[in-house]
């Protein structure tokens, strides 16, 4: 089931960019969905190595 907490991400890609993004999804054991979340956690992690962690706004602040 849904975690109604969870953000949607909508996004459009060529096709050929999505048949290779889920045959290496499918290579690396996970969904298309689960390669792309991989793929931001990574980005994120080497981002925040190299500037320091990124500080959540407080949600009240938004």
């Amino acid at each position: 089931m849904r975690n109604k907490n969870n953000k949607h991400l909508g996004i459009e890609v060529e096709p050929v960019l999505h048949y290779k993004l889920r045959y290496i999804a499918k290579y690396e054991g996970r969904s298309a969905n689960g390669q792309i979340l991989y793929l931001i956690r990574q980005c994120i992690k080497e981002f925040e190595e190299e500037n320091g962690e990124i500080q959540i706004p407080n949600p009240e602040g938004q």
